[in-house]
């Protein structure tokens, strides 16, 4: 705390708009990293696309100024982890930092096949029920919020894909009081609004003794995998050397997540203001990208009185 009198730390110069590709440490919450950003950003206009629990790690996308207009849509990208499932106990939060629940421990073992039905049966459009401790809001609440508060969860199943489930490694091993368990190491890749968490523990209890996770790293959210990723102290030394926190161009941003329509000065004027312009003949969202190389706005073609068109979802350049 500064005490009255003293001088204040000078505020740092406001970084320009885009995104931080953050590599989050393991202990941090989303929110403690969004609060680190604002600080080195210079600036409130801070947020992320898509939380990640404290004992996660990797790859948190945060824009910076006119950039945290663009997370609504990162938020749907699919995204890849890596991780470690534990089959032999269950928990309360399905991670390793809750309770155990069951520990049944592995017996004789897990037969190889059955872990592969199991793992198939988990593999592309299925229904999830999110864990009790996820972000997942219940009448306005979120469900970690009652779950800590001691409330009975019940969540319902909603849709959602799992594009890659894969098995790397597996590993025997015993606990500190003494129960056999098997560690799996698995890479997938999903569809926005799946729990990992929760693939652990329906793995788990498709076999019969319980599972949940060791370790989560998320390594890509749509675009921007673990390549682009800077952890913190690689962002302060590079804001204290520049003298400013340095982010990826709102344009370069847009083009790692969404196909390009190159567009003409008219239509860059008319956008600006807000007005359709010719469709882009493309499903999705469209980056609109103009003659100077900057992003002007985000477009979905749409049918308005019979007249097919490209809607500006979102104007990044309004007119002048």
């Amino acid at each position: 705390m500064v005490g009255r009198g003293a001088e204040r730390p000078a505020r740092r110069p406001t970084a320009p708009d885009g995104l931080l590709i953050v590599d989050k440490p393991a202990g941090w919450t989303s929110h403690d990293v969004v609060a680190r950003c604002r600080h080195l950003a210079g600036t409130r206009k801070v947020g992320h696309a898509g939380t990640l629990d404290p004992m996660a790690t990797g790859v948190l996308v945060v824009g910076v100024g006119r950039a945290t207009k663009l997370l609504t849509y990162v938020v749907g990208a699919d995204k890849a982890y890596d991780a470690t499932i534990r089959l032999g106990a269950a928990t309360t939060t399905d991670d390793a930092e809750g309770e155990t629940t069951t520990a049944s421990g592995i017996g004789s073992g897990v037969d190889p096949d059955a872990l592969a039905t199991a793992v198939a049966a988990l593999t592309g459009d299925i229904a999830q029920v999110p864990s009790t401790v996820s972000a997942v809001k219940v009448d306005g609440k979120r469900a970690y919020a009652r779950a800590r508060a001691g409330e009975d969860v019940e969540l319902t199943a909603r849709p959602v894909r799992v594009d890659a489930f894969e098995v790397l490694a597996r590993r025997e091993a015993t606990t500190a009081d003494g129960l056999p368990v098997l560690d799996l190491d698995v890479t997938v890749v999903v569809s926005s609004g799946t729990y990992v968490r929760a693939l652990a523990r329906d793995l788990g209890a498709a076999l019969g003794v319980g599972g949940h996770l060791t370790a989560l790293r998320r390594t890509r959210v749509g675009g921007y995998g673990l390549d682009l990723a800077r952890t913190l102290d690689e962002l302060l030394a590079q804001a204290d050397g520049d003298g400013v926190l340095a982010t990826v161009p709102l344009a370069q941003a847009a083009r790692a997540s969404f196909p390009v329509r190159d567009l003409t000065e008219a239509e860059v004027r008319a956008l600006g203001y807000g007005q359709w312009v010719a469709p882009s003949d493309a499903p999705g969202t469209r980056a609109g990208i103009g003659p100077d190389g900057s992003l002007i706005a985000l477009l979905e073609d749409t049918t308005r009185r019979g007249e097919r068109l490209a809607r500006p979802v979102l104007v990044l350049a309004p007119a002048s």
